[in-house]
């Protein structure tokens, strides 16, 4: 269950990190996709897709600098405990085009199918 204000505090780090990416604070390919706040406020789940290759050593860097993106999401969101960020892998953006690219297929293999068949009824 969700609780509002982990929601709240999720979509605050979720703009101040955007915002470092944007201004290139964070020197890296990445596409921010959400971020889950536990309930008790101690750790972030920042979860990314990573554009191009590379993607252990970007999570890796990430993950390093991580006290550093901490930081600077506590001076731009005034909490009093800022959570501790780690940073994951999300795949749904792959996911969904891998899907997009069956359901053409098969679409495509549909198409062919009745193509073939308008041709069989010509003939007879």
């Amino acid at each position: 269950m969700k609780f509002e204000r982990t929601q709240r505090i999720g979509e605050e780090i979720k703009k101040t990190i955007t915002k470092m990416l944007i201004e290139g604070h964070i020197k890296n390919s990445v596409l921010l996709v959400s971020v889950d706040v536990v309930r008790d406020l101690k750790y972030a789940y920042v979860y990314i897709s990573v554009l191009g290759q590379g993607k252990e050593e970007i999570i890796a860097s990430l993950q390093k600098s991580a006290g550093f993106i901490r930081k600077e999401v506590g001076r731009f969101t005034k909490l009093r405990y800022t959570p501790e960020l780690i940073f994951l892998e999300d795949n749904s953006i792959k996911n969904g085009v891998e899907m997009i690219s069956k359901i053409n297929k098969i679409a495509q293999a549909e198409h062919r199918e009745e193509e073939i068949a308008e041709t069989e009824d010509e003939v007879l």
